[in-house]
């Protein structure tokens, strides 16, 4: 079962990459996406026998991979409750785009290519998160980087997609450096690659509290380090990767651009999978950084930056799947603010709930740009609640369950108010000493997440048209291949969080995880969160509120006051339209620079040196020697008899000469 789990969308990506042309597009459709629901109804199975129910941890041997010196690697497949969980997420989301796919991409001549990225993307995934060893990790890690420049420049021929995917691939290259040095470093502190060996050192890695730390053991950028900094360095180096590929605050630069992508590739890898494989990477590594206060507090600073970061861009985007993109950013800032606190099943609770309302979000607006002929802008949509009515309750529902809302300390809530609550509460409940802060800028978050949520809705769906009449006229709801997939996603966004809590981080949580998330913390932050004051509770529902209010007054009833306000405070519109001006800093810090120097390598280091005094130097020496010979062949007699005179007379003398001495 598991291996179909993992390789039947490999075989799917095969037969629709080499035999689309030869079964047609219709057919690779079919084929890619039943792969897809046998695999997706595989992974539920594997859920609730793995997680929900007494199976044990299940490792299936694939191949004998590397064995050289003291490197063992083999080639298993891990499945444990975490895994689990991500086979659901990976494979349920998947299979739905590849559903929603048929319909979107209907007129794509190319359709057999975009499915089989797909699938192979949906593979790298899969073979990320049943590691059993980095190695096998950083291969599925890099496999669906590669998938997801792929995707994202799918229409290579649009200059805009291909400068994406090439930004996407390369930011992602920064942080994979930090990953692969922090493999490295694993290895030298414990002398493998395989978790369970990592985890059961990692115990009594570290000496007994006031005894000798001992000396170097880890060279680390010219720094000697001891164990306990050896141990935080490579933690800080793992997070380092997390950061690249969940589009963390200084690495996050991709993530925007690379809407430009077709929808169903937005809603596949940037709302549900690969930009979540940084936080699996953490909670995965989590008996690591137990050991290391100092990377976990790390982990808080840039998840709580992240978080208010993409809420304050989102305030002011005008595209509709850049402001989902940066509300994912945001999200994934307070996964990562619940692994810093050693909250590890809150972080996976928010990740897989996180799933089904972002999207259902993505695919949402897939099916407004489809009615409206591919318009993205939403200040040319407005009033189209009745033109598309299906998609518009889909939509409030996906709304409703990111800017969570639901009644604190009740069971009535939809999936993002169980899982962004439980964040929240255990940030405020933990001991370290960034939570205070973090609890702060979460807060705060959640109350712009509201805004530009219900922005998004309100400036879509209400109010006067603002699209052209043509456009208008030949809106139209989206076929029901697109809209069942919204409609099962919607399911999940509402009832997710109140079935599974107590699972992931409730009364159930040992006998869920099973060890899967390794914590010396995480019962302590689950006893706590229980037991915070009332006003912590109810501070997300307040901030929800008070962006929804916001939201409401400003494009309902007084369209007018955004557009006096961003006229008001310009300096700080344009701050918060451009990104912080991220883009442009990069540019000129580490763009530019790249460009001249690769300019002057080529023209003086390659062009002038290299090949002048290389190839083109020698290959002109001989133009020019052959040059002046060939003008000495005139074609006139009485030259060629003058230089045989000249000729003779030197023979001549040279013999004289010769037989004088």
């Amino acid at each position: 079962m598991y291996q179909a789990i993992v390789f039947l969308p490999l075989v799917g990506a095969l037969i629709a990459g080499f035999g689309g042309r030869a079964i047609g597009a219709k057919a690779s459709e079919y084929v890619t996406t039943l792969f897809l629901i046998v695999a997706a109804l595989l992974s539920w199975v594997a859920f609730f026998s793995i997680a929900m129910g007494d199976g044990e941890t299940v490792r299936v041997p694939v191949m004998r991979w590397i064995d050289s010196g003291s490197l063992s690697v083999d080639w298993l497949l891990r499945i444990d409750a975490l895994t689990a969980v991500m086979l659901v997420v990976v494979n349920t989301v998947s299979c739905l785009v590849h559903v929603y796919s048929i319909g979107y991409m209907h007129h794509d001549p190319h359709r057999p290519r975009f499915f089989a990225y797909l699938s192979f993307f949906t593979f790298a995934m899969l073979m990320l998160v049943t590691s059993d060893n980095l190695l096998q990790m950083f291969f599925g890690w890099e496999g669906v980087g590669v998938a997801s420049y792929l995707l994202i420049g799918f229409w290579y021929k649009k200059p805009s997609a291909n400068a994406a995917a090439m930004k996407a691939f390369i930011v992602n290259r920064v942080g994979d450096f930090g990953f692969l040095l922090g493999i490295f470093g694993v290895f030298v502190l414990f002398g493998s690659a395989s978790f369970d060996v990592i985890f059961a050192a990692a115990a009594d890695y570290l000496p007994a509290e006031g005894a000798d730390a001992g000396g170097t053991i880890l060279t680390l950028f010219g720094m000697h380090l001891d164990r306990a900094d050896a141990l935080t360095g490579v933690c800080l180096l793992l997070f380092m990767g997390a950061m690249g590929k969940s589009a963390q605050f200084l690495l996050h630069t991709w993530l925007p651009d690379a809407m430009e992508g077709p929808t169903p590739v937005s809603a596949l890898i940037h709302a549900a999978t690969m930009v979540t494989a940084g936080v699996f990477l953490v909670a995965r590594m989590s008996p690591i950084f137990e050991l290391s206060p100092d990377a976990l507090s790390v982990v808080i600073w840039i998840g709580a930056i992240t978080a208010f970061f993409a809420a304050t861009v989102g305030l002011v985007q005008n595209d509709i799947k850049r402001v989902i993109a940066y509300s994912t950013c945001s999200q994934l800032g307070y996964m990562f603010v619940a692994l810093g606190v050693g909250a590890y099943g809150g972080a996976i609770f928010h990740l897989f709930t996180h799933a089904f309302f972002k999207a259902l979000l993505f695919l949402g607006a897939g099916s407004v740009i489809h009615a409206v002929s591919d318009e993205q802008d939403m200040r040319r949509m407005g009033g189209l609640r009745k033109k598309v009515p299906l998609t518009y309750w889909m939509m409030i529902i996906g709304t409703i369950a990111l800017t969570g809302v639901g009644i604190p300390g009740t069971l009535i809530g939809t999936a993002g108010f169980f899982s962004k609550d439980i964040i929240i509460e255990s940030v405020y409940a933990a001991h370290s000493s960034p939570s205070g802060i973090a609890f702060g800028l979460l807060v705060i978050a959640a109350m712009f997440t509201s805004f530009y949520s219900w922005r998004l809705i309100f400036m879509t769906f209400h109010g006067k048209p603002r699209a052209s009449a043509d456009v208008m006229h030949h809106a139209h709801e989206s076929p029901m291949v697109m809209l069942v997939p919204l409609f099962i996603l919607a399911v999940g966004a509402l009832f997710s969080g109140v079935v599974f809590k107590e699972f992931f981080f409730g009364h159930g949580y040992a006998e869920f995880w099973k060890g899967a998330l390794f914590t010396s913390t995480g019962n302590t932050i689950l006893d706590d969160f229980h037991h915070v004051p009332l006003w912590v509770k109810w501070s997300p529902f307040v901030a929800m509120l008070l962006g929804l209010i916001t939201a409401w007054f400003f494009y309902i009833r007084s369209p007018e006051t955004p557009k006096r306000l961003a006229e008001d405070h310009q300096l700080l519109y344009r701050f918060l339209l451009n990104k912080w001006y991220f883009d442009e800093v990069y540019d000129f810090i580490f763009v530019r620079p790249a460009k001249w120097l690769g300019t002057f390598l080529w023209k003086q280091g390659d062009g002038r040196v290299i090949d002048g005094f290389g190839p083109d130097g020698i290959a002109a020496r001989v133009q020019d020697v052959t040059g002046r010979v060939v003008r000495m062949q005139t074609g006139y007699l009485y030259h060629y008899a003058f230089v045989m005179l000249i000729g003779i007379a030197a023979l001549v003398t040279w013999m004289m000469l010769g037989s004088a001495f």
